[in-house]
C-alpha cells in the first residue's frame, strides 16, 4: 500500500504513480490524450489521498469548502471484508474510481460508507448512523449494490438517488447499468458457435437478492428461447427461492448436471466461475476439457488463474455516468426517471471447448 506523503500534490501523485507531473494535470483536466485507465488510476489515488486538483487555487480550507459544487455519499450494500477481497479485482473498486473521475473534474465532494446487507430497514443503526454522519450538506446518494427494495424506495423519497446497479422492484429510481442481454447472448452466441447445446446456468445466494444475477439469467432464459435450446430447470442453479443451495452442494449440483450431459455452464459474475472451476477441478472435471464455464464482468484474471471466458463491463463509464445523472438530479430534481444500459464486449480467455465427446466417470 502506498504510504502518505508528507506534503500532497500533483508530483506526490506522479511520483507514486510512475508518471509524470503533465500526465496527472491532463488526467485532471480531461485531457483525451490521456488514457483512461492511467486517468482512473490519477483519481483513485487522488481520492484514497483527499487531494482535489482545485486546492492549490485555494487559500485556506474555508475557501476550499465554499467552492465546492456538491456533496455526494456513496453507500455500498457489502461486507467490507467481502468488498475489499484481494484474490479477485473488486467490480464495486472500479466503479468507484469513475465516481472519483466525475466529482473531481466537478469539484463536488465524496464519501464513501458501508452498510451490511443484513440490515433491512431505514431504522437500523447502520444506515441512522450513516445519515446522521452526513447531516444536512448532502447532495444526493450514489447506490452500489442491491438494496432491500424498501431501503431503496425510502432513500429515493428524501434524496436525490442513483444506483449503480438495477434494483429488483424499484422501478422510480434513476440507474445506470450494463445491458445484462447484450452481454448473455453474446455469450450464448459463442457457446453456440463451438456447438454447445444443453447449457445451465449458475449463480450463488445472497444475503440480499441479487438482481443483476436474475436479470442475467432472464436474458439467459430469453436467448434460449429464441434459439429454441432446451432449458431444463435442473440446470439453473440456485435461481428459484424453494431450490436455494449451499455452496458446497451447489457445486455437487453442476457437476451431476455435467455427468447428465450439461456441456457448458454460463455463470452470473465472474467471481463465481472461478470458484465453479476450482470446485469442478476438485470434483476431476476439467474445464474446457469437460466442461466449459464462462463468467460476466470481465475482471482481472487472479494470480495462477486461467483466464476466463467472459463479458467485460465498462464500470469506469458506468461509476462517471451515474455520478453526471446524479448531478443532473440535484440541479433538476424533478422529471422521469432513467434506467441507462452501457454496452458491453465479449473477452475470449481459455474456458471454451467445443463439447467433449467423452462421458464423464465421477
Amino acid at each position: 500500500m502506498l504510504s502518505l506523503p508528507s506534503e500532497i500534490n500533483q508530483q506526490a501523485l506522479a511520483d507514486a504513480l510512475n508518471v509524470s507531473r503533465s500526465t496527472v494535470s491532463r488526467s485532471f483536466t480531461n485531457h483525451p490524450g490521456i488514457k483512461p485507465e492511467t486517468r482512473a488510476k490519477v483519481f483513485e489515488l487522488a481520492s484514497k489521498w483527499g487531494y482535489h486538483h482545485m486546492q492549490n487555487r485555494m487559500s485556506n480550507t474555508k475557501q476550499r469548502n465554499s467552492e465546492k459544487s456538491g456533496n455526494f455519499a456513496i453507500i455500498i450494500c457489502s461486507n467490507v471484508g467481502e468488498f475489499n477481497r484481494d484474490d479477485y479485482d473488486s467490480p464495486g473498486r472500479l466503479l468507484l474510481k469513475g465516481v472519483s473521475e466525475y466529482t473531481q473534474l466537478e469539484n463536488i465532494s465524496q464519501s464513501v460508507h458501508f452498510v451490511s446487507p443484513s440490515a433491512t430497514s431505514i431504522r437500523d443503526i447502520a444506515y441512522q448512523s450513516i445519515l446522521k454522519r452526513l447531516g444536512g450538506d448532502l447532495s444526493g446518494l450514489l447506490l452500489m449494490y442491491p438494496f432491500p427494495k424498501k431501503i431503496v424506495d425510502v432513500l429515493n423519497v428524501q434524496y436525490s438517488c442513483v444506483s449503480l446497479v438495477e434494483q429488483r422492484g424499484a422501478g422510480a429510481v434513476n440507474c445506470v447499468d450494463v445491458d445484462h442481454y447484450q452481454g448473455i447472448a453474446l455469450i450464448i452466441n459463442e457457446l453456440i458457435k463451438l456447438g454447445h447445446k444443453r447449457i445451465g446456468f449458475y449463480t450463488k445466494h445472497y444475503e440480499v437478492e441479487a438482481s443483476w444475477s436474475l436479470r442475467r439469467c432472464g436474458a439467459y432464459f430469453e436467448k434460449m428461447t429464441q434459439l429454441g435450446l432446451p432449458i431444463y430447470e435442473k440446470d439453473m442453479i440456485n435461481i428459484s427461492p424453494q431450490a436455494i443451495r449451499s455452496i458446497e452442494d451447489s457445486y455437487d449440483v453442476a457437476a451431476k448436471q455435467i455427468k447428465d450431459g450439461v456441456t457448458a455452464f454460463v455463470c452470473a459474475a465472474d467471481h463465481q466461475a472461478y470458484d465453479l472451476i476450482d470446485a469442478l477441478n476438485k470434483r476431476g472435471i476439467r474445464v474446457p476439457e469437460d466442461v466449459s464455464v464462462t463468467g460476466f464482468d470481465g475482471i482481472q484474471p487472479p494470480t495462477e488463474k486461467v483466464p476466463l471466458s467472459t463479458i467485460k463491463i465498462p464500470y469506469n463509464e458506468i461509476g462517471f455516468q451515474a455520478a453526471k445523472r446524479l448531478n443532473d438530479l440535484v440541479h433538476k430534481k424533478f422529471g422521469p426517471s432513467q434506467h441507462i444500459l452501457m454496452g458491453c464486449t465479449r473477452l475470449e480467455g481459455r474456458t471454451l471447448d467445443h463439447p467433449s465427446n467423452k462421458k464423464l466417470h465421477l
